[in-house]
Formats: structure tokens, C-alpha cells, sequence
């Protein structure tokens, strides 16, 4: 087979260019006579490329210098804990449920502190992301926590709440695919699998006033302040991910950054969206005001016909497009590295999978 076309949610297609940089130095990177796999964290070699993947992320993302920046392990999922024993002053939280993701972080923090669930959209499937009423934020928070993006119902934040306390935001499905201002945020974290690199790292991003709550239960890999005085080192950080993701990064760069590369994610979304308002056969989940640019879900309200779909659409090289187990149907994750070509491909398949439908019919 030729290279696919791989629409899985994560991990997901990266590009190209950083594969095959990293394919000729797999065995000896810049003449140091081995793999980056095999270097000791605490080599200058590894020490350059470790500061080198930071700087990049600084810039790409405009990080002012009052923020921390974190490679750490354990994934998203890891800093559901981790943000209510490093934050927590006066014991409370409020989150917004607006998918699985936020949903289960809101339960794992619970653990730890009092959670306030100020808003849901689950009762109708989380077919979008819910209104928020001021009223019910509390205003001596610890923080508001939301999900940027919804990797498994495919929806967005088109706009952040208002608040007055630190805003925590998991951007693991769309970080680095359009641009936000940092500073309007306590704290930034994502899993790398998606838009950043391969599985492995997560990216913390925290405001440094923030720094220096952690509870006293907090272990050592998750304490935020432990890890920046260690920049990211307390234990032997995930070498290799750092390393592709700072190719990824490279390669972000070249496109022209994340404001040249968020335009290109709404022509790619716009491209989908558009072809399934008009499909006869194929029919969009999530409202319309809260489509996610990453994570598109759609069906045909047929299992059995979702199946054919996903089957056929595999043959002719357009992979990973089954939907999540909690969902069903379909879901085509187009995230940075997915190219245009592989959206038309996409979209050309899926008119001529509703032609011969209707040929059958």
C-alpha cells in the first residue's frame, strides 16, 4: 500500500517531512554516533534538542516568559489529577462538562477537591458545548476547567467563558491548530499524540504564579513546581517523543506557524462540513455553531451501512474513519498534518459511496 491516509483520532498521521528526517538520523543523529533513543537525558546533545522542542512550542504558541513550560509523562489523562493537587488553595473547582474527556476529569478531581459541574451538555449527547450561567461559577474557585476541543462527539469551544478565576484548558485534540492568547489561561495542557507528535509526552503550559500549591499527597512526577525547577527531569523524561515532536514542530514552522495553519484547517473543515449539509446519504452530529475543526462526526443513521462504509473507505486507503465505541458512525480526524488532498480524497470517496447507495436503493 501507499501511504494512507490516516483519519484515526490519535495517534494520528504526522507529517511526512519529520518522518523521514527522523528515519535518517534513527541511527546516528548529527554525527553523535547513535540514536536519540539511546542518549543519556542529562547529554548535551539531548539537553539541546529538550530545550530546542521548548523553544519551538514558545514560539509557535507566543508563550509569554511568565509561564512555565512542562514535558512531562503520564498523558492528559494523567493531569486530571495533577490539576487539582497543584492548584488547589481553597478546595473547590468548576468545570464544564462538554464531552467524555471533561467528564472524566471532573470525576478524577473530585478525588481531591469539591467539583462543581457549573454546566453540561450530556443529556443530549454532548451534541454541543453548554451555556454557562454566571451565576453558578463560583468566584472563590481555584479554577474554571474546560476542554477545548470534543475528540470523540466532535465539538468546539467557539468562544471562551468569561471568568475571573485561572482558566485550565486541555487542548490535547486542537492545540497548535489555531491560535489562542495564552495569557488568557492559568494553564494549557495537551497530550502530544494528536497535533503536537507521537504518543509519550504531555505539554504543560502554567502560569508561574500558579506554581508552588501542591498539595502535600501530590507525587514528585506530578508536582509542577518539582518538575520546573528539574526543567521536566525529576525522572527520565519520554527522550524520543520530545525529540519528534520538536521534527513536528519544524515542520509547523515551515507552514508558516499556527495562524497560517489554522487557515488551512478551516478550508479542510469547511470542505467536510460543507459536502455533508448537502449529502443525501451522510449526516452531520454536532450542532452546527460548535463543529470542531479537528474531529468530524457523521453517520448515515444506518449501523449496518456505517459499517460498509468504514470497510469500503479502508480498501481504497482512507483509514481509522470508524467512530469512537461511545458513538458509532464515523469520525474523520483532520488534524495539522492531514493534507487538503486527503480531505478531497475523502469527500470524493464518500460522494461516490452515496451514488452507488442510491443505485441500490
Amino acid at each position: 500500500m501507499n501511504r494512507a491516509y490516516n483519519f484515526s483520532a490519535g495517534p494520528s498521521m504526522m507529517p511526512l517531512s519529520a518522518l523521514n528526517q527522523a528515519a535518517q538520523e534513527m541511527n546516528n543523529f548529527n554525527g553523535s554516533g547513535m540514536s536519540v533513543m539511546e542518549m543519556s537525558h542529562r547529554s548535551k546533545v539531548y539537553i539541546d534538542i529538550f530545550d530546542e522542542t521548548v523553544a519551538l512550542l514558545r514560539d509557535l504558541m507566543a508563550i509569554p516568559d511568565d509561564y512555565e513550560v512542562l514535558l512531562l509523562q503520564g498523558g492528559a489523562t494523567g493531569q486530571f489529577a495533577a490539576i487539582p493537587m497543584n492548584l488547589s488553595v481553597n478546595g473547590t473547582a468548576d468545570y464544564i462538562d462538554s464531552g467524555n474527556f471533561a467528564a472524566g476529569a471532573a470525576k478524577e478531581a473530585a478525588k481531591y477537591i469539591n467539583v462543581n459541574v457549573v454546566a453540561s451538555s450530556k443529556a443530549d449527547n454532548y451534541r454541543y458545548i453548554p451555556e454557562v450561567d454566571p451565576a453558578k461559577l463560583n468566584p472563590n474557585a481555584d479554577y474554571l476547567y474546560i476542554t477545548t476541543n470534543n475528540t470523540i462527539y466532535g465539538t468546539r469551544f467557539d468562544k471562551l467563558p468569561e471568568t475571573n478565576v485561572p482558566l485550565v484548558a486541555d487542548m490535547s485534540s486542537n492545540i497548535l491548530s489555531e491560535v489562542y492568547d495564552v495569557n488568557k489561561f492559568g494553564v494549557i495542557y495537551a497530550g502530544a499524540q494528536k497535533n503536537i507528535g507521537p504518543a509519550g509526552v504531555v505539554v504543560v503550559i502554567v502560569k508561574k504564579s500558579l506554581l508552588g500549591n501542591a498539595m502535600k499527597i501530590t507525587p514528585k512526577v506530578l508536582n509542577w513546581q518539582l518538575m520546573a525547577e528539574a526543567s521536566s527531569m525529576v525522572n527520565t523524561p519520554t527522550t524520543y517523543s520530545i525529540y519528534m515532536a520538536g521534527l513536528c514542530m519544524k515542520w509547523l514552522k515551515e507552514q508558516g506557524g499556527v495562524a497560517a495553519i489554522e487557515k488551512v484547517n478551516i478550508e479542510k473543515a469547511n470542505m467536510l462540513y460543507n459536502f455533508l449539509d448537502e449529502s443525501r446519504l451522510f449526516r452531520p452530529v454536532a450542532d452546527k455553531q460548535f463543529r470542531s475543526r479537528m474531529n468530524v462526526t457523521f453517520n448515515t443513521g444506518d449501523a449496518d451501512k456505517d459499517a460498509a462504509f468504514v470497510k469500503a473507505a479502508a480498501n481504497a486507503g482512507l483509514l481509522n474513519l470508524k467512530g469512537h465505541r461511545l458513538t458509532g458512525g464515523m469520525r474523520a480526524s483532520i488534524y495539522n498534518a492531514m493534507p487538503v488532498e486527503g480531505v478531497k480524497a475523502l469527500v470524493d470517496f464518500m460522494k461516490q459511496f452515496e451514488a452507488e447507495d442510491a443505485r441500490n436503493v
